[in-house]
C-alpha cells in the first residue's frame, strides 16, 4: 500500500457527544480529527444570535471541544479541523486562541477561514442577473422575501482549509464549508492535489469518504435499520479512516468501542441525504457512488476503493434564511380512562378558545402524541376497545402566525385547559412563541465566492 493518512470523525452535529471524540483522539493514532457541527437551519439561527451580540454566532460546542482537545492533540500530533465557526468564525478563532494561551499552548496556530457569508452580496448578485431561484419550489420571486432575509451562506470548498494547513495551522476553524470539506481539505493538503482534471477521481474519493464519516456514529451503527443488533450504542465508537494516495481507504473504529462497522452500516450512510447517486455534487467535485467497491477486510474494518468522479461544479449551493412568521405551541397529556376522548374534547375546547381570542393564523395543527405524531393522517387508529384502554394520550397544538402576539394566544389557550380542560390533565411549562426562520436554497455562480484565510497564533 502507498503512504496513508488517518482521519477521524469527532462530531456529526451541534450537540453530539464529546466522549467518543476524546476516545478517538486518545487511542486512534490520528493525523487529523474533523468536527462537523452545522445543519442548514443552523446558520440562520446563529445569524440571529450574532445580531443580538456581535461576539456570538459560532457554535458554542466548537469552543468547548477545542479547549478540551488541544492539549491532547498537541501531545498526539493531531491537527483539528472544524466548521463550528458558523456565521462568526473570526470570533470563534479569537476564543480558541485565548483558550490556547490560557492552557499554556504557546505557538498554537489557528487558521481562520472566511468567505461563505454572502449576505452583503445578495443585491450585487441580483443586479448581475443572478435569479436566486428556489431550488425546492422553483419560485423565482426572491424579491418578495428580500426584506426579511437574515442569513445567506454558501457551501464552500476545501481550498481555505488547504491553505490554512499549508500555513502550519494546528487548528482550522471555518464557517459553512461543505460537511465533507473538513476531510477533503487535509487529504488534498497531504497529497498536494488540486482542483484539476488530473485529480478529479482522487478528490471524488476524498469526498466519498468524508460523506461516509461526516455524521460520526451514523456509520458505526447509529440510525441503522439493524439498530437492535448494534452492541453498546451508549458507548459507541466514532469512525476513523486510513486514506491512501491511490484514493482507496479503510474505515475502522477504536478496538473495544461500542457499535459496529460493516458493509451495511457503510452503505446505509452512503445513501443518506443524497439525490442522484451517480452525481453527488459537492463544491470540491462530483462523486459517482455507483462506481465504488466495498469489502469487509476484518472485524469493524471496511475497504472503499474505485471511486470515480468529475471536476468542480460551476455553481455552488447557497442557503438563505428569512423570517417567516411565528409558531405558537402547547402540549398536554390526558390519562386513562378514556384518554383519547379527553384529548379530542380538549382539541375542541382549544379551537373554541381560539375563536374567542380572535386568533389570526395561517396554519393550525394538532397531533395526538402516541397515535399519529410521526405518521400523521397515515397512522390508523386502534380498534375502539383498544382506544378506550390507552394509558395516556398527548395533545400537541402548533399554530403559525404573522406576529408574536398572535402566537402567544396559543400558549394562553393551552394554559386555559388547566381548569377548563378534563380532570387529571398533565402539563409542562408553557411554551413561549418562537420566530420561524424559513430556508430558501438556491445556486450562485462560483465566481461570486472568495475564501480568505488568516493565521492567528497563541
Amino acid at each position: 500500500m502507498t503512504r496513508k493518512i488517518r482521519l477521524g470523525a469527532g462530531s456529526g452535529f451541534w450537540g453530539d457527544a464529546m466522549d467518543p471524540a476524546l476516545e478517538l483522539l486518545t487511542h486512534g493514532e490520528l493525523d487529523y480529527l474533523g468536527f462537523d457541527f452545522l445543519a442548514e437551519l443552523t446558520m440562520a439561527l446563529l445569524q440571529r444570535a450574532k445580531q443580538k451580540d456581535p461576539q456570538r454566532g459560532y457554535v458554542p460546542d466548537a469552543i468547548q471541544y477545542m479547549k478540551a482537545m488541544m492539549p491532547l492533540a498537541r501531545e498526539r500530533g493531531t491537527r483539528l479541523v472544524s466548521n463550528g465557526g458558523g456565521v462568526n468564525p473570526r470570533a470563534a478563532a479569537a476564543r480558541i486562541a485565548a483558550d490556547a494561551r490560557e492552557l499554556g499552548l504557546q505557538r498554537t496556530r489557528i487558521a481562520l477561514v472566511e468567505g461563505d457569508d454572502l449576505l452583503g452580496k445578495l443585491d450585487e448578485m441580483r443586479a448581475a442577473g443572478v435569479s436566486l431561484a428556489n431550488l425546492d419550489t422553483g419560485d423565482t420571486d426572491f424579491d418578495a422575501i428580500r426584506a426579511r432575509v437574515v442569513a445567506a451562506n454558501v457551501y464552500t470548498d476545501a481550498s481555505g482549509i488547504v491553505e490554512g494547513l499549508a500555513g502550519g495551522a494546528d487548528v482550522v476553524i471555518a464557517g459553512r464549508v461543505s460537511d465533507n470539506a473538513i476531510y477533503v481539505g487535509p487529504i488534498m493538503h497531504e497529497y498536494g492535489w488540486t482542483h484539476t482534471p488530473a485529480h478529479q477521481h482522487d478528490i471524488a474519493a476524498a469526498i466519498t469518504l468524508g460523506h461516509i464519516v461526516e455524521c460520526a456514529s451514523a456509520c458505526t451503527g447509529g440510525m441503522s435499520s439493524r439498530f437492535a443488533q448494534m452492541p453498546r450504542m451508549g458507548q459507541v465508537g466514532f469512525p476513523f479512516f486510513d486514506f491512501y494516495a491511490d484514493g482507496s481507504a479503510e474505515i475502522g473504529k477504536v478496538a473495544g468501542s461500542g457499535g459496529q462497522i460493516d458493509e451495511l452500516t457503510v452503505k446505509e450512510h452512503i445513501v443518506y441525504e443524497i439525490n442522484d447517486p451517480t452525481r453527488y455534487v459537492m463544491p470540491d467535485g462530483i462523486a459517482d457512488f455507483t462506481s465504488l467497491a466495498l469489502a469487509q477486510i476484518g472485524a469493524d474494518r471496511v475497504r472503499v476503493s474505485g471511486v470515480r468522479g468529475r471536476g468542480v461544479p460551476s455553481s455552488l449551493k447557497m442557503v438563505i434564511g428569512y423570517q417567516d412568521g411565528w409558531i405558537g405551541e402547547s402540549l398536554a397529556f390526558f390519562p386513562w380512562p378514556d384518554a383519547y376522548e379527553r384529548a379530542c374534547k380538549a382539541r375542541v375546547t382549544m379551537l373554541e378558545r381560539f375563536e374567542r381570542l380572535g386568533l389570526k393564523a395561517s396554519q393550525v395543527h394538532f397531533d395526538f402524541v402516541g397515535l399519529n405524531t410521526l405518521h400523521g393522517p397515515a397512522a390508523p387508529l386502534p380498534a375502539p376497545d383498544a382506544l378506550r384502554e390507552l394509558n395516556e394520550v398527548g395533545l400537541r397544538c402548533a399554530v403559525r402566525t404573522e406576529t408574536a402576539d398572535e402566537a402567544d394566544k396559543v400558549r394562553r389557550a393551552g394554559a386555559h385547559l388547566w381548569i377548563m380542560g378534563p380532570g387529571g390533565t398533565s402539563f409542562g411549562a408553557p411554551i413561549k412563541p418562537r420566530p420561524v426562520v424559513a430556508l430558501w436554497p438556491t445556486l450562485v455562480p462560483r465566481e461570486f465566492v472568495k475564501q480568505s484565510v488568516e493565521i492567528l497564533e497563541a
